[in-house]
């Protein structure tokens, strides 16, 4: 096959529709094998990939562990909603897939290291140091996970994962896939004092482990924020104030060349209307440094400087507005801050007892200063190794030091009743504050939400039963999705009726949640009837992708309708496996009349009540 046939079979491949992620990951591999670099492994099936072929999983909230802080009812609105989730995090990460697919900016995880030593658990039995199929478990175990925690990932977003020399190379490899991060959005490997006096070895003691960093797209990263060092002179001045000249916007040194990033050459505005490229010192072309939303942002807010060179070429330079000198972190990070006894400690001094199965954990400031290089003050974090809940309480501890809005999201099995006796508790110690074993009182975090789900299912079949408890059971998700857990008893005047129809308005947005459309003409006129700033985000039961636009005609600038469930089948389809010896054509092709409602609303009280 030719190059560039080969070239538009990738491209038709990458956006076929009806394949699962490791069904096109597979034939874009057959596409590329005669110049295939990266792993091999014989992929072993888990157990819980088995059960998501007959069920979906869905999220449901145990209300009783919710824990609204801040006092008054403003005060809680604007709080944080932190999320744990209780379950197989191959089942929270499908979820998440729907709720928050391109809105995480740091993920933060912290696997099994598979040392061997009974800390790598896979389909319920611990993978030892003689297991033939060690290193492939632990790969086929991650890579299904990365592959979803890809997409949930913004365009800015970044990936801090921590390991040990066990596995290393294998994760660095996987990570480079270009299926995967890719080389190319690799931006660091951190090494990390672990231990004080360095484990047992032959020759050499080791004393540290490794943080992979990868961005999702290298092009369209946050800057990082460093170390701050001594104040910086602000020389020069315009109509917005005090400035400096800062850095150079073109890129140089290694992969500062065009055709080593394409899309970061491009045009941006210069003086007296000339278009300015990003031309190297030599007059070769090269690329930018910032992307281009970015970049434009900038010179249309006149954070630029235009310089001419001597061949009549222009060089852009940032304006550097704040005193605050910083400096780029080093990629070694020794310290007593950063050794996994302080993790330890923490632990200890919140329950009031070491807890040997947290020997390892990771200390709240190493946590911390990853979330705080990250450069994301009003972000969503997500840990889908949670354990203990470091990542959690990091965030809430450096939220309260900087003022941020960071939310979190940490995902973690109930093996042992770890996650509702250490990863809840914890948290909800520090949030509510707590004494540690010297009797020292900690003043909670008290400006923070936290709220707990564990995981459900609803038959895969696509019988019109399955679809209704789908969306029945869906609501929490909703909640997720939408950031919006205040629910009403009333709309436009109307008692809501669980099973019928459920409202929820936290003052700033709504959300309508229509479980029987025949309630569809009934609740129109109350639409109309309201006026809020933004349209209404309705989800309303279908049994196909069409969400009764038609019905809702009248009052279509105050709504922003979504068909149910095949909105979240549609996110299903294309991360999970697919199901057993079925006929799934015919299956998505449910037929259900809709019924006329002559009594009105209140006919339906028996699938649930007042909500």
């Amino acid at each position: 096959m030719k190059a560039e046939e080969r070239r538009k079979l990738i491209e038709r491949v990458q956006t076929l529709e009806g394949i699962t992620d490791d069904e096109r990951a597979a034939l874009l591999g057959l596409l590329r094998e005669s110049k295939t670099y990266g792993l091999v492994w014989e992929d072993k099936p888990e157990d819980v990939e088995e059960r998501l072929r007959e069920e979906l999983p869905v999220l449901i909230e145990d209300t009783g562990k919710a824990i609204i802080g801040g006092g008054a009812d403003n005060q809680q609105f604007s709080n944080p909603n932190h999320i744990i989730i209780e379950g197989d995090n191959l089942e929270a990460l499908s979820t998440l897939a729907y709720t928050h697919a391109g809105k995480i900016d740091v993920i933060y995880i912290d696997p099994p290291y598979n040392t061997g030593n009974k800390d790598f658990i896979y389909n319920d039995a611990y993978v030892d140091s003689e297991d033939s199929y060690r290193h492939s478990k632990w790969l086929s175990f991650m890579s299904k996970r990365l592959r979803i925690a890809k997409k949930l990932l913004s365009d800015r977003g970044v990936i801090f994962i921590s390991i040990d020399d066990n596995e290393a190379a294998n994760l660095t490899l996987l990570c480079n896939d270009k299926e995967l991060f890719g080389e190319n959005n690799h931006i660091a490997t951190i090494c990390r004092q672990a231990i004080k006096g360095g484990s047992r070895a032959a020759n050499i003691k080791t004393v540290h482990d490794y943080v992979l960093i990868y961005a999702k797209r290298f092009e369209s990263l946050n800057q990082f924020t460093g170390e701050e060092k001594e104040q910086i002179s602000l020389e020069l001045v315009d109509e917005k104030g005090a400035y400096t000249k800062g850095r150079e916007l073109n890129k140089w040194g290694v992969g500062s060349r065009r055709e080593d990033s394409p899309s970061m050459w491009f045009p941006i505005p210069g003086p007296n209307g000339v278009e300015v490229y990003p031309i190297r010192n030599d007059g070769s072309e090269g690329r930018w440094r910032w992307g281009k939303k970015k970049l434009l942002k900038a010179v249309a807010d006149n954070d630029v400087i235009f310089e001419i060179r001597e061949n009549g070429t222009f060089i852009a330079y940032e304006k550097v507005r704040s005193q605050k000198s910083t400096t780029k972190q080093f990629n070694t990070w020794f310290g007593d801050n950063y050794i996994n006894a302080k993790g330890s400690e923490a632990v200890k001094s919140i329950f009031q007892t070491l807890m040997s199965i947290f020997t390892y954990a990771k200390p709240v400031e190493l946590i911390k200063d990853l979330v705080f290089m990250a450069n994301f003050p009003n972000g969503i974090i997500l840990d889908f190794f949670a354990g203990s809940g470091t990542t959690l309480h990091a965030v809430m501890q450096l939220n309260a030091e900087d003022g941020g809005k960071r939310t979190c999201i940490l995902c973690t099995n109930n093996e042992n009743d770890i996650c509702e006796n250490v990863t809840y508790e914890r948290n909800k110690r520090v949030i509510n504050g707590y004494t540690k074993p010297n009797g020292e009182v900690v003043e909670g975090l008290h400006d923070n939400n936290l709220r707990y789900y564990r995981t459900a299912f609803v038959g895969r079949s696509r019988s019109v039963q399955n679809m209704r408890r789908l969306v029945n059971l869906s609501t929490d998700m909703l909640c997720i999705k939408e950031d919006l857990y205040t629910e009403k008893k009333q709309f436009a005047g109307q008692q809501t009726y669980k099973g019928v129809f459920r409202f929820f308005d936290d003052g700033k947005k709504q959300m309508l949640v229509i479980y029987r459309e025949e309630v569809i003409a009934e609740l129109v006129p109350l639409i109309a009837s309201t006026d809020y700033a933004e349209p209404i985000k309705v989800y309303v039961f279908s049994l196909s992708e069409d969400p009764w636009e038609a019905d809702f005609e009248d009052v279509a600038d105050k709504v922003q309708l979504c068909a149910l469930p095949q909105a979240i089948y549609n996110t299903y389809k294309r991360i999970l496996p697919k199901p057993k010896d079925r006929n799934i054509a015919a299956e998505e092709q449910p037929t259900e009349p809709k019924q006329d409602n002559p009594g009105g609303l209140f006919d339906f009280t028996e699938e649930g009540g007042e909500a």
